[in-house]
Order: structure tokens, then sequence, then C-alpha cells
């Protein structure tokens, strides 16, 4: 058991990388990190990104605003970020603007995972073929 818990954990299963999220309130302190910890993933050439936003009650548009700058990047090189079931009321609030709507989301890492099984279960700038903002 440990005494403190990171703000950010990576782990690694197989070829995906999992960045776990252990922030009851994710704002704008922590979005620099964030960006920092996806970047690098990026940069080293990892396409299969699972963010596990489950202990997050709330993300203000700047860390938000991370998540999607990083899946158009990974878009570019052909790859993924998969949100793992964020709070519902973060889902009502984001929702209604449409903006986690752009990334699949799952109940919880095991699913998330699983999916990257699955032919053509992808991010909708690449499963809709929409244009990239450069």
């Amino acid at each position: 058991m440990r005494a403190v818990i990171e703000n950010f954990e990576k782990l690694l299963v197989n070829d995906i990388v999992i960045e776990v999220v252990n922030l009851t309130r994710a704002t704008h302190n922590e979005a620099d990190q964030l960006k920092k910890n996806l970047d690098a993933s990026i940069e080293n050439n990892e396409k299969k990104i699972i963010v596990d936003l489950s202990h997050c009650e709330f993300i203000d548009p700047t860390f938000l605003g991370v998540l999607v700058l990083a899946l158009k990047s990974i878009a570019k090189i052909g790859g993924d970020i998969r949100l793992v079931k964020p709070d519902q009321t973060l889902k009502d609030l984001t929702g209604k603007n449409g903006t986690l709507n752009v990334f699949n989301i799952y109940e919880s890492v095991n699913e998330a995972v699983k999916s990257f099984e699955i032919k053509g279960d992808q991010n909708y700038y690449l499963g809709n073929g929409a244009p990239l903002l450069i």
C-alpha cells in the first residue's frame, strides 16, 4: 500500500499506454503535466493511449483541451486516445457541447484495452475521415 498517490501514473500493457489521472478535480494547474506526459508518449511513437478519468469529478476546459489537442496530434501518426469513464456529472456537463463526443469512452480500463483489438473502433478524426486541424 502506498501512502502517497501521484497525480498521474503511466502504465504499460503490451503496446498500450495507460495514463491514470488520480485527481478528483483536474484543472489548469495539472493540465501542463498531462500535456507533457501525452506529448512524450506521442513523440515516442506510442500510438495507443488510454486516459483513465474514472477518479475525476470535475475537469476544467484547459484540461479537457489538452486531451483534445493530444487526440489531434496522435491521429496524425495513426494513433488513438481512448478515455475511461469520467464521472457522470462530468459527462453531463461536457456532453452538452459535444466535447467528449470526439473520444471513444469505455466503462473500464480492461474494456478500453480490449477495444484496441476491434478493427474500425477508432477515434473521431480517423473514423469519420474528418480533416485534421494543423
